[in-house]
């Protein structure tokens, strides 16, 4: 048998598209047959813990923020109800502590974190099933008020938060 370029090159086309099965660019490994995800309404349970406090709409904001993480790094369906992979937890820390002091013993720079606890149900592959902790800071000068740097600071900390609860679920790292 005679094959051109042109048709080795498609076979090894095809194949490598084939070959892929159910991996994504993003990195995701999303178990045959898995088709929509649901994220639970995290509720801001900071308040209750020591030294937290509670802040607002924190809820809110966070849920949308992994919902929106799933949408964009994969291509599965967000579901209300019925997902095969359900997320869901509580947001159990908002606290700011002084972190650097000056000769004066004052703070110089003051830290913002943030702790969610993420509950993670595989339908279709239940050995992935998790509850775990997951945190991040931001870090800004103790004479700026949390309030001129909390868009900016809820924003990197969401973005740190829901990469790391994509990446436990469904890329493995």
């Amino acid at each position: 048998m005679n094959f051109s370029k042109n048709t080795i090159l498609h076979f090894l086309i095809i194949l490598t598209v084939f070959g892929c099965g159910s991996y994504s660019f993003t990195g995701a490994s999303i178990p045959e047959g898995t088709e929509t995800f649901q994220v639970n309404f995290f509720e801001n349970d900071a308040g209750n813990t020591m030294g937290s406090i509670f802040e607002p709409g924190l809820d809110r904001d966070f849920t949308t923020s992994l919902q929106n993480i799933l949408q964009n790094q994969t291509n599965l369906q967000l579901v209300s109800i019925d997902g095969d992979l359900v997320y869901e937890g509580e947001i159990i820390e908002y606290r700011v502590s002084p972190m650097t002091a000056t000769s004066e013993l004052t703070a110089s720079q003051n830290r913002l974190s943030i702790s969610v606890n993420v509950r993670f149900i595989n339908l279709k592959k239940e050995e992935d099933d998790f509850e775990r902790k997951f945190s991040f800071y931001f870090d800004y000068p103790a004479e700026t008020q949390l309030l001129n740097v909390k868009s900016e600071a809820h924003e990197i900390i969401f973005e740190r938060i829901t990469q790391d609860i994509f990446n436990a679920s469904l890329a493995k790292w």
